[in-house]
């Protein structure tokens, strides 16, 4: 009988699976982009997943996140580790703790990649000072308006907050799933063979493109 990962498999091959069922990798904010990408993650045969993020799950998120109204009010990154379990049966590693210069290397030790989500520029840079210090492999994944972005470390300026609401700002749904898709591809060339691309994505034109970044 066929196994939960066939296509992939098939696809990548029995050898690449094992490799990224071996990744320790730390996933920091659940919302939009972060819920979809470890559901995605998972889905591919990432086999070890921590998830941090400090939010309970609001009405307003069920558009475009992957959490259900049945869920408004419980903790994001626990109602993903439940919905991870049934989906594939790996157990996640749930923290609903907020990141702070405390508690951020407790928080973001024992793994091989981090992925930053956030949607606030503090947290980014916690989690940028950290990997820098630590010289970890960490991957940030944004959006803005029509615009979503996939950047390593070494060539991530961590951007302003906007004005206002964090919460409040236009959002299309595909922008989200356009973005997760080639943050997940990024992150499993790189698990596979070493590559670290950088990527930005616009819904209007529906452009996926190679970032133009200056050399390191």
């Amino acid at each position: 009988m066929a196994g939960k990962f066939h296509h992939e498999q098939i696809y990548r091959g029995a050898d690449s699976l094992t490799r990224l069922a071996d990744i320790r990798l730390t996933l920091c904010g659940v919302g939009a982009l972060g819920s979809h990408l470890a559901d995605n993650l998972a889905r591919q045969g990432f086999g070890c997943l921590r998830v941090l993020d400090r939010d309970r799950v609001e009405e307003h998120n069920i558009g475009t996140q992957i959490y259900n109204e049945a869920d408004v009010g419980a903790w994001k990154a626990e109602v993903l580790r439940n919905r991870i379990f049934r989906a594939t049966g790996m157990e996640v590693e749930a923290v609903t703790k907020e990141l702070g210069a405390r508690n951020a290397r407790t928080l973001l030790k024992g793994t091989d990649v981090i992925v930053d989500t956030f949607d606030n520029s503090a947290s980014r840079r916690l989690v940028q000072e950290f990997c820098r210090s630590e010289r970890m492999a960490c991957l940030h994944v944004g959006l803005s308006a029509d615009y979503a972005e996939v950047i390593w470390d070494e060539h991530y300026r961590v951007p302003a907050d906007v004005l206002g609401d964090v919460c409040d700002y236009p959002l299309a749904r595909n922008l989200v799933l356009l973005a997760v898709a080639v943050a997940s591809e990024t992150l499993i060339r790189f698990v596979l063979d070493g590559t670290r691309q950088n990527w930005s994505v616009t819904l209007r034109d529906f452009a996926v493109r190679p970032l133009k970044l200056p050399t390191v």
